[in-house]
């Protein structure tokens, strides 16, 4: 078993929260516990995580994948057949002396195994109302996951798309989920956001795609900046396998306490489309035009965590380094996955060097996010851009306003070269 590492996993928290990637939600009142906002840097390093989701899975010329954008309350009926309202709840236990609660396999280990009741199930599912009178014909649910709202809409995608298999069905969205013992961050919220595909092929066609998306998401996270030394695969046993599937494996990621999930990709089979179809009565088949039958595809499921994913990032990208007697902190993101790609820093606020600095943001905006920076030192200026992962800053002086140059900054050398203000477009596209 890997060591924890505390001390990554409090600097991280602490510079994500000061720099602006995730806030405590309802701070001003408190906070709410393992309830999180995410500022103006955590959102565009959300959006960039899905922007490269979307290119990702979509990249093969040879199968389709569609997307849609479902529902966070759908009807009860999807939960009943889906087995939720039945199954999807975990073991809980109450700690006699303080009351505190647990899921059964998570009490510390400092507790005393006679202090604690005997396990019950708890519903994970945040159940509310709709309509004016709140009866039994009025109860509703957050969904807990989005792969229900793509099964439900597997006909209208069929029907209005054409769609052949094997073809899949990718959303991106939040979920809810009534955790027993939320915590460690942002890694067990109970709001939190997925990227799932349904990807539907034929059952003897199953262990091939199977394969070919466990290897796909594991280059996906590797492209985006984790280390393969903080990634590897486990495979579900028997005992622990979902009730639908008949194989998982996770991604998992090295996190500061050890090793958790990113990803699970799962054999779903044919369990969803069969069970929607036996409820709601309508036909979930698909007719194959090679042998003019019926079938019911089967289901291979990678279904990933994008607020998992961000936080994975962070800890990956975080780093430390002496520098003249002072400790430098940074994060080494990746050129096309930062936040903010560019910082233009103009060495004064005179007139002159803003107008250099707003022209140089007019030329890159268009294809890069860039940011101009003019509160501080150029140093503190420089060392807060390292902070916020920025990989290149682009110093504006006063002989900018003659020779047309200006000074670039690599974050994670440090090194620095003058450039003429023209050829900045083709330095970054080289990169």
């Amino acid at each position: 078993m890997e060591e924890p590492n505390r001390e990554l996993f409090e600097k991280v928290v602490k510079v994500a929260q000061a720099r602006g990637f995730v806030f405590n939600a309802s701070s001003i009142y408190g906070g709410l516990r393992s309830s999180y906002d995410y500022g103006p840097l955590g959102v565009l390093l959300k959006n960039n995580i899905s922007k490269y989701w979307w290119k990702d899975i979509d990249n093969d010329s040879e199968i389709a994948i569609f997307p849609v954008d479902t529902a966070i309350i759908q009807s009860s009926e999807v939960w009943k057949a889906s087995g939720h309202i039945a199954e999807f709840s975990d073991p809980m236990v109450d700690h006699k002396p303080t009351g505190e609660r647990y899921r059964a396999d998570q009490v510390p280990d400092d507790i005393n195994k006679e202090d604690l009741t005997e396990p019950r199930q708890f519903n994970l599912m945040f159940e509310t109302s709709i309509g004016p009178v709140q009866n039994e014909n009025s109860t509703v649910y957050l969904r807990p996951e989005t792969a229900q709202g793509i099964f439900v809409n597997f006909e209208n995608v069929l029907r209005t798309m054409r769609a052949k298999i094997p073809f899949g069905i990718a959303n991106i969205g939040k979920s809810f989920r009534n955790e027993i013992t939320p915590g460690q961050f942002i890694f067990r919220t109970r709001e939190f956001e997925q990227m799932e595909i349904e990807f539907f092929c034929k059952e003897e066609d199953e262990n091939k795609w199977f394969d070919y998306w466990v290897k796909k998401r594991m280059e996906w996270y590797r492209s985006i900046g984790i280390p393969d030394t903080s990634l590897r695969l486990r495979e579900h046993s028997d005992n622990e396998l979902a009730h639908y599937a008949s194989k998982t494996v996770d991604i998992e990621f090295l996190y500061p306490w050890g090793w958790g999930e990113l990803e699970g990709i799962a054999n779903r089979g044919t369990f969803d489309l069969s069970s929607h179809e036996k409820a709601s009565g309508k036909d979930m088949s698909y007719f194959d035009p090679e042998t003019n039958e019926k079938i019911t595809p089967t289901v291979i499921e990678p279904a990933g965590g994008l607020t998992r994913t961000l936080f994975a990032l962070l800890c990956s990208c975080y780093d430390e380094e002496e520098v003249n007697d002072t400790t430098r902190t940074l994060f080494r993101f990746d050129f096309n996955i930062a936040p903010i790609q560019i910082g233009i820093l103009p060495l004064s606020k005179k007139d002159e060097l803003i107008e250099v600095s707003n022209n140089i943001k007019n030329i890159l905006q268009e294809n890069y996010r860039t940011e101009i920076d003019v509160t501080q030192s150029i140093g503190k200026r420089y060392r807060r851009q390292d902070e916020i992962g920025t990989p290149y800053c682009i110093t504006v002086d006063f002989d900018s306003l003659d020779d047309n140059s200006v000074t670039i900054r690599s974050r994670d050398s440090m090194e620095q070269e003058r450039i003429l203000i023209t050829a900045l477009p083709g330095f970054f596209s080289d990169l």
